[in-house]
């Protein structure tokens, strides 16, 4: 596979990156920590992989602009590109020594996502995209399952708690789709599950109340591997809305239709 320029960029940040995670993972129970808000921790980890990507990406691109989790937007002259960046997503498995976190670097262009990657240091999956290119996995091309049958399905979500979310609307979604899926995944981490649609391990993954850091880098790998992302209400405005629902064509469709539906109940 031969990755473009911008794209090389990215994935030697992220792999840059990636060391200091291992090492603050492997030393997990040592971290200094402290809250930012309900269940939702931020580490020194964290803090410090944020500024390495920060570092990495601006010398390599030193006028685009970044927006990361912990830093907020920071302007640059080029305002046409945007880094969108969550330097550590599943923050709270990383800090329960649970080894489902990655990496998530997306770079939008005059307000499209051109390309990203997607990386869990501690199993060594890359998942990359450029847009128009296809996605990867550690060079070798990913597709969307072909899977045609909510019954067949496997589907990755959130679980609202401690305040985060519309627990009573998360409750009646939940229980339209248990009746109709061979089964439903909570991982906490949203880049990796979009980039398993990607690859075609969940069939579908929708989460509401998510930042667009969160899904700028998956949502271009689910069409670029041939699937289909839209808000929950079907329309192309995850990042601004915060809400997304990804799969093939059809599972998309099916499962778009039951959550509308239980939206309604």
């Amino acid at each position: 596979m031969l990755r473009s320029a911008i794209l090389n960029v990215m994935v030697a940040a992220a792999r840059k990156t990636a060391r200091g995670l291992k090492r603050d993972f492997g030393e997990v129970e040592k971290l200094q920590v402290s809250l930012k808000g309900p269940a939702n921790f931020v580490s020194s980890a964290d803090r410090r992989a944020e500024e390495t990507l920060y570092e990495e990406l601006s010398k390599a691109r030193p006028g685009y602009c970044f927006l990361g989790e912990e830093g907020g937007k920071r302007e640059g002259t080029d305002k046409s590109h945007t880094w969108i960046v969550d330097p550590l997503d599943g923050t709270t498995n990383f800090l329960h020594g649970l080894p489902q976190f990655c990496i998530s670097i997306g770079l939008e262009r005059e307000g499209t996502i051109v390309a990203g990657v997607v990386y869990n240091p501690i199993t060594e999956e890359m998942f990359t995209a450029e847009r128009g290119k296809g996605a990867f996995l550690n060079d070798q091309r990913i597709r969307v399952a072909a899977r045609r049958s909510l019954s067949e399905a496997v589907v990755a979500c959130a679980l609202p708690h401690l305040g985060r979310g519309d627990i009573n609307l998360n409750r009646r979604e939940i229980a339209t789709l248990q009746e109709k899926i061979a089964g439903l995944r909570r991982f906490g981490a949203a880049a990796l599950d979009l980039a398993f649609v990607a690859a075609g391990r969940f069939d579908g993954y929708f989460e509401r109340d998510i930042k667009p850091w969160d899904m700028a880098a998956g949502l271009l790998m689910v069409r670029e591997a041939g699937g289909y992302v839209t808000d929950l209400d079907g329309g192309d405005d995850m990042l601004s809305k915060g809400h997304i629902l990804a799969g093939n064509e059809i599972m998309h469709r099916e499962l778009l239709r039951q959550l509308q539906q239980a939206a309604k109940a």
